[in-house]
Formats: structure tokens, sequence, C-alpha cells
């Protein structure tokens, strides 16, 4: 579904990605680990159009995507959900959800779109009728990514969504993730929290210094003696 293939990105004359390649399946749960400002979250706004790259291919369902502007990329199929989640904390739950749903004209599509979305996340129906700024950090993270598939996207990208969480909604999160991407949602993560990626991904990228440095099923990586070192601080095993 995704193959980007040697790719190059930073800000203007600051060089970040230096020849990244990475390929997600049809129906894959995959992350993208490393420590903070190796480039995890520039990769994810090239892909998403956000930002333009200097090199290297995007391919998306077979089309190059690199460059393309972020609005036609998601029409494409693919939900960019930032880690700020940019929610409008001013309006319900369920206007926020309806705006996730702005590339679809079928009103019947998107009810039925959003009962779905209720569906998988109980807690967001309970407060439809809610301001999103008065929700809870992990009730806020749910919403945003409920907002990014109610465009019923192919390829979901989630930018670290720990971000900020007490370590029980950190839980919430994570379980919702696993629970959309058991329906068969393809999934790209964003995570720094590498213990509980691991737990919840089929395979996982290491990034570090704007290089892809690891790759491999989730299980292989958490056994590996550099990713226990560096980031489960397990130590060999």
């Amino acid at each position: 579904m995704l193959d980007v293939q040697n790719l190059y990105a930073g800000y203007g004359r600051l060089p970040v990605l230096n020849d990244v390649s990475i390929r997600v399946e049809k129906g894959e749960f995959v992350a993208l680990i490393g420590p903070n400002g190796v480039g995890k979250t520039t990769l994810m706004r090239a892909i998403s159009g956000v930002l333009a790259p200097s090199a290297g291919t995007i391919g998306f369902l077979g089309r190059d995507i690199a460059g393309m502007d972020a609005y036609r990329v998601n029409r494409l199929g693919l939900s960019f959900i930032t880690e700020s989640g940019d929610l409008f904390a001013g309006m319900k739950v369920s206007e926020n959800l309806n705006l996730g749903a702005y590339t679809i004209r079928d009103k019947a599509r998107i009810k039925q779109q959003r009962e779905k979305i209720y569906a998988l996340f109980p807690r967001l129906a309970e407060r439809q009728a809610q301001l999103a700024g008065t929700l809870s950090g992990g009730e806020r993270k749910m919403l945003s990514i409920a907002r990014g598939l109610m465009c019923d996207p192919r390829l979901v990208m989630v930018d670290e969504p720990s971000g900020g969480l007490a370590p029980n909604l950190v839980l919430d999160v994570f379980k919702s993730l696993k629970r959309l991407s058991n329906t068969g949602v393809t999934i790209l993560l964003v995570e720094q929290n590498v213990n509980s990626t691991l737990k919840i991904v089929d395979r996982a990228y290491v990034l570090e210094q704007g290089r892809i440095v690891l790759e491999g099923p989730a299980g292989e990586l958490s056994r590996d003696t550099h990713v226990r070192n560096s980031y489960l601080g397990l130590g060999a095993a």
C-alpha cells in the first residue's frame, strides 16, 4: 500500500531524512520508532504532502505522491493524525467528527461512518454532545484519531498518540489502536513508547539520525540487543 524509496527531506538547508525507505502492506500495523528529533514526524509530513521531499519516491496504492498537495493525498485515502490532534475545542465531539468527513458528499455514508466510529470508541458516543475542549487528555486523543477515520481512509498515520498522557490513558489509546488494526485498517504509527508499541504492532522500523538502522517483526526487534539497550532499558538477553 505504501512504498517509500530513497527519500530525502528537510527544512531549508537543514537535512533531516537521508535515504529513507519503508514499506507498509495492506492491513499491516507498522511502527516507526526512535529518539526525539531524528525525523519520524518529518517522514510523516513528507508522506502526507505537508512537506515536499527533496528526492526519492513515495508510492501510495501504486502512484507516486511525492510532492503532491496534502488535500489531494488525503482524497486518495491517506489520513495523517498529528501529535497535537488539531481539534476545535469550542465545537462538539460530533461536530469535530463531521469535519473529518469533509471529502464525503453522501450524507448516508457519513452517518454510517460516524456509527462505526462510535462503535469503535464508545466513550465518544457518550460524549458526542460535549465540547471537545472539555474532554480528558485520553478522550481528546481518541477524538483526533476518530476524526481522522471519518473520511474512511485506506491508510492511517498516527503521530505520537501517547504524548503528554498519563500511563493509564496511554493504555486506553493503545487498546483503541489495536482494536482499529483488528478491523483491517492499515496503520503507520510513530511512537516513543517503544515497549508498548512493540507489543501491538506487526513490524517496526528504527529511525536514528535520519536513517533507518533496523527493521523487522516486532517480536524480533524486542529481542534485539540495540533496541533492548537503547529503548527498553533491558540490556542483552
